[in-house]
């Protein structure tokens, strides 16, 4: 039968025989279980408040910055300077497939005070952008719009201002329609923008101030320079091939030589990416890891006491070999009291680490802050199964010794120990 009442409550009588020695045994178990809860709990923390900083931020982007060549080519001499023009964003969005996004970037000068409403100012970064620069840098949007097509298209005045330059101007009130000077020139606010990611492009959004990029580029009257190229891929595109195709349009139309590793500046952020999902992986890992040695060290703990045990029940077990008991009823009864010495111990340990966590996430909710290390730390419900299922399968590994040295008793032997 699948629930013997007799059976079970003879290994109950079994385990509280010696309280203290169950007791004892079973702490060894609860520890590890529960580090490892609280462990993983903080890791997840660690996980989240790490992705925070991300969040927004496409992670399969790359940016691109022409520097001095390091070889000679074509009749130009080593170190010569060069920049990214129209004529090359141009090639590489009929040329290059699989770009979800692509925006060119201008600085604008950021001298004191360049940003002026009335009679307050700011010293405040200026960039020009394209309406694609903001899925790569997603913003969270306080009031109005962000830049569009048809500002880039006629190339109009406006711009969008971060919270901080709205703090300061106009003491976080709703500014749209209203025109502040950047650097000398008037623009009309279209919207008041907060980076949702603490990585940033040439500084953080609530300090900088966007100009659609055409509009920017004729005021500079720079020509067709771009300063910096920003560039996304699908998620199931290689970044690595997007580079190789960008960099090789760049070095072509600008006579750059094909091995010239200097020429083009590249900033692969998603090979940076990459490294932070493996840190996640080895956290994971040494929570495990450390989690499972502590486990293992309270079951190997039951391990040995059922071994006493055994020891001890040597003329019980022979009796029962001598009255027709089954090798299998024997093993199954040692590794049933294993198996619940460890259930109870690491059922409780699970509950208590889920608990701890709980209090420590809403402690921390209690207090939010940018800055926070640990975010919603907490156990997942695949992890606690998983977790689960780990115990169960060390209480019955815990009994398996002990129930195959009981099965090594024999019944005249066992009689006559003493």
């Amino acid at each position: 039968m699948l629930f013997d009442a007799d059976r079970w409550t003879e290994i109950w009588v079994t385990i509280t025989r010696n309280k203290t020695r169950s007791l004892l045994t079973c702490f060894g178990v609860f520890w590890g279980i529960l580090m490892l809860v609280i462990l993983l709990g903080l890791g997840t923390g660690l996980k989240n408040g790490i992705l925070k900083n991300t969040d927004g931020f496409a992670t399969n982007s790359v940016f691109f910055i022409a520097d001095r060549t390091s070889e000679p080519y074509r009749g130009f001499n080593k170190g010569r300077e060069w920049n990214i023009r129209n004529r090359d964003l141009e090639s590489i969005r009929r040329e290059v497939s699989g770009l979800e996004a692509i925006s060119p970037v201008l600085w604008g000068a950021r001298a004191d005070k360049n940003v002026v409403y009335g009679q307050l100012s700011g010293t405040y970064n200026v960039k020009g952008v394209d309406p694609a620069y903001f899925r790569i840098e997603a913003q969270h949007v306080l009031f109005g719009r962000l830049l569009n097509e048809i500002d880039a298209r006629e190339k109009r005045k406006v711009c969008l201002i971060g919270s901080r330059i709205n703090e300061t101007l106009f003491r976080n009130e709703n500014p749209c329609g209203r025109y502040i000077r950047v650097n000398g020139i008037y623009y009309q606010v279209v919207g008041v923008v907060r980076e949702r990611a603490r990585v940033n492009i040439g500084g953080r959004s609530q300090e900088s101030v966007f100009l659609p990029f055409t509009t920017m580029q004729q005021t500079l009257n720079q020509g067709d320079v771009i300063h910096f190229l920003a560039a996304s891929a699908y998620k199931d595109v290689s970044i690595q091939r997007i580079i190789d195709d960008i960099t090789g349009i760049l070095r072509r139309q600008n006579s750059i030589a094909p091995t010239d590793k200097q020429a083009v500046m590249v900033i692969n952020i998603a090979e940076q990416f990459a490294t932070f999902a493996m840190l996640f992986t080895g956290i994971d890992a040494l929570i495990w890891l450390v989690g499972m040695g502590t486990l293992l060290a309270g079951v190997i703990g039951i391990s040995n006491i059922m071994m006493v045990t055994v020891k001890e029940r040597t003329r019980e077990i022979g009796v029962r070999r001598a009255i027709g008991a089954r090798p299998r009823d024997i093993i199954s009864q040692i590794m049933s009291e294993s198996l619940v010495l460890t259930a109870m111990a690491g059922m409780i340990g699970l509950s208590i680490g889920v608990f701890i966590i709980d209090i420590v996430d809403r402690l921390l909710s209690a207090q939010p802050g940018d800055d926070a290390a640990l975010v919603n730390p907490g156990v997942h419900m695949g992890t606690a199964v998983a977790a689960t299922i780990v115990l169960l399968v060390c209480g019955l590994l815990a009994g398996l010794i002990p129930a195959w040295r009981a099965m090594q008793i024999k019944a005249i032997d066992a009689i006559r120990d003493e």
